[in-house]
């Protein structure tokens, strides 16, 4: 009883008492009404987002396409020489982790929860901007066209954001390592406590909590579905939560072990499952048609960019626009919270340019060849009768559409048991990351949250996912994870200025001196003793 007593006590003495208490509370509760009323709570939601949508359209596609051109002047500009630490300082993880972790993290689950059945969803209802008729060629590459633009550079930028100012300020500035922490431009490091940044986090943990279970549902729920479909099994509410309680228990392993010996280990793992699921299918299928088809799509992303960018279907209802990209726009701006504080977390001894360009072009280049293969596998087999593929996602609904994909492969049972596998490895990578910004939010910015924290933020996680699937409450949470996005658009903006401002003071643009490693006077003090991670 003294343990647990000790064990409670640490857990309460390191937490911000108002950004867990109130963070948590709204989310709690917000995540009661819609497991009581799941109808009435989506319907309610639902009707929120097409008002936003209808009327601010243009913030949702205006703000993504400032942070596109912002972080591409970050890539190429003079900035990207900035370090996110003191000069001495070298990066903590190797590249290969470093990009693993920031793929695994970012991209989450939706990239298998998405991967076979965007571009045959865009197939069948073709975006307004392609202009094909349903079912035909034009309309199968221009369904992988628009599937590489929700899921290219456009969908890793929010992170970046939210990201390079919290790392340059925690590793140059040893300010706290949380999501208000890119307001210290305007505010000072010094004055990271007042009502503004309280704010900011609270809102991040309502976001994180909202996107944490929601991800964890929707995942579970491929997972059941996919033993439902290749092993006939269906699973009642005793048996979901006994699944999704084994779920935890593997991603609470990681998320103790720390970030060196648990995350990054799990995702080099994710990554090679991944990588290879992405060329068997490639080789196995329609590699022809893959070709073909892909490379045509990749043509039509990169050079239609900016006019994708910028669609809003001003001329028609605007509707398609809404229901897809600013969907994924607003569900990214949510996810950018937790997702860009895990990014700064891993980031530390890393020039600006580096971390930009993991992700713009790294992350890029390694889910162009996934969705290629996946969407154009989908599509060739269901316009060849080969295999029903929007026939089984009418039935099962879109979580299944990756499994008649493999059936109809050589190998099929073994390549669904991979992408089984791979359904669960991202499910643990999306869960430690997640878990472990949490904690950094609730304790004020602690680098290494306790392991007792990181216990507690999994068993919840765990239990809410749970809660969502037996209770069918996913979609209307979905739904207000959604609707936070709006407000971190807007706190996205305020964050690209406090960068300029900064950036500006510690690297002229009009200057010759293109040392952007120079710290201020009041840095000088920390580089004495360089820290330590033994996390």
């Amino acid at each position: 009883m003294h343990t647990v007593r000790a064990i409670l006590r640490q857990f309460v003495d390191e937490l911000d008492s108002v950004v867990f208490g109130v963070g948590f509370l709204v989310s709690l509760t917000a995540i009661l009404v819609f497991f009581s009323n799941p109808e009435a709570s989506a319907d309610r939601m639902g009707r929120i987002n097409e008002y936003l949508w209808t009327e601010f359209m243009w913030v949702y596609i205006g703000t993504m396409f400032l942070m596109v051109t912002f972080s591409l002047w970050l890539m190429f500009g003079r900035w990207g020489d900035i370090k996110l630490g003191k000069p001495n300082d070298d990066p903590e993880f190797g590249l290969l982790s470093f990009f693993s972790m920031m793929f695994s993290a970012g991209i989450a689950a939706g990239i298998v929860f998405w991967g076979p059945a965007e571009a045959l969803a865009h197939y069948e209802t073709v975006p307004p901007l392609i202009g094909a008729e349903a079912g035909t060629p034009a309309a199968a590459v221009g369904a992988i066209q628009y599937t590489l633009f929700h899921w290219g550079i456009s969908y890793w930028v929010p992170y970046l954001i939210v990201a390079l100012p919290i790392a340059y300020y925690a590793f140059r500035k040893d300010a706290p390592m949380r999501v208000s922490t890119l307001i210290a431009p305007f505010v000072g490091v010094e004055n990271l406590d007042g009502f503004w940044a309280k704010t900011i986090d609270v809102l991040a943990v309502f976001a994180t909590i909202g996107g944490i279970a929601t991800t964890l549902g929707f995942v579970g729920r491929q997972f059941l579905t996919g033993l439902q479909y290749t092993a006939g099994v269906s699973l009642g509410d005793a048996g979901t939560v006994l699944v999704i309680t084994g779920l935890t228990v593997a991603f609470t392993v990681s998320v103790t072990l720390g970030v060196k010996k648990g995350i990054a280990r799990v995702s080099l793992f994710n990554m090679a499952v991944f990588a290879g699921l992405a060329v068997a299918t490639f080789l196995l299928g329609p590699t022809n048609y893959i070709m073909n088809t892909g490379l045509q799509a990749v043509g039509g992303y990169f050079g239609e960019f900016l006019t994708m960018s910028l669609y809003t279907n001003a001329t028609g209802t605007g509707e398609w626009v809404g229901n897809w990209t600013v969907f994924y726009w607003a569900w990214v701006f949510s996810w950018a919270p937790f997702g860009g504080l895990f990014v700064a977390r891993i980031s530390k001894g890393r020039t600006i340019r580096q971390v930009v360009a993991t992700a713009l072009i790294g992350a890029t280049a390694s889910t162009i060849p996934w969705f290629l293969s996946m969407g154009g596998s989908a599509i060739f087999f269901e316009r060849n009768d080969i295999a029903p593929m929007l026939q089984m996602v009418d039935q099962y609904g879109v979580s299944v559409s990756g499994f008649p994909l493999f059936g109809a492969l050589p190998f099929g049972d073994g390549l669904a048991a991979v992408f089984m596998l791979l359904v669960v490895t991202f499910f643990v990578t999306s869960a430690d990351s997640s878990t472990l910004a949490l904690g950094m939010l609730t304790t004020g910015g602690k680098q290494h949250p306790s392991t007792v924290n990181r216990l507690i933020w999994s068993g919840l996680m765990g239990g809410l996912a749970s809660l969502l699937i037996v209770g069918g409450g996913i979609d209307a949470l979905r739904s207000s994870a959604i609707i936070t996005g709006f407000p971190f658009a807007i706190i996205s903006i305020v964050a690209i200025a406090g960068m300029v401002w900064e950036f500006q003071s510690v690297s002229p643009l009009l200057s010759s001196d293109t040392d952007g490693t120079v710290v201020e006077a009041t840095d000088t003090a920390a580089m004495s003793s360089p820290t330590t991670d033994d996390d």
